[in-house]
C-alpha cells in the first residue's frame, strides 16, 4: 500500500514538471491569457512558482527594484521536483 502511494506520488511530480516544461515552452510566444488550457496551465504552476519568485525577489538575485531580467524560478522548481523524485525512488526500490 505505501508503494503504491510513493509510486503514485512520483508519477504526480512526472506530471508536475511536464506542465512547468509546457509553461516554459509557451512562455516563449504571445497567447490570449484569457485562453482556458492557459488559465488551467497557470492555475496548477503558480502555486509552486510564486513562492520560488518571492524568495529570489528578497535575495540579491532579483535586482534592487525587485525586476528579474530572467525568470529562473520554473529552473528552481524543476531541480526540487527532481530532487524529490529522485528522494522517492528511494523508498520506492
Amino acid at each position: 500500500m505505501t508503494n503504491l502511494l510513493l509510486t503514485a506520488i512520483y508519477y504526480a511530480l512526472y506530471i508536475m514538471q511536464m506542465i512547468l516544461f509546457l509553461r516554459v515552452i509557451l512562455s516563449w510566444f504571445r497567447l490570449n491569457p484569457n485562453n482556458v488550457f492557459i488559465e488551467v496551465l497557470y492555475t496548477l504552476t503558480e502555486p509552486i512558482l510564486a513562492p520560488i519568485r518571492r524568495l529570489i525577489d528578497a535575495s540579491i538575485f532579483g535586482g534592487r527594484k525587485g525586476g528579474m531580467i530572467l525568470d529562473i524560478s520554473p529552473l528552481i522548481a524543476f531541480i526540487f521536483l527532481q530532487l524529490m523524485q529522485s528522494y522517492l525512488l528511494r523508498f520506492i526500490r
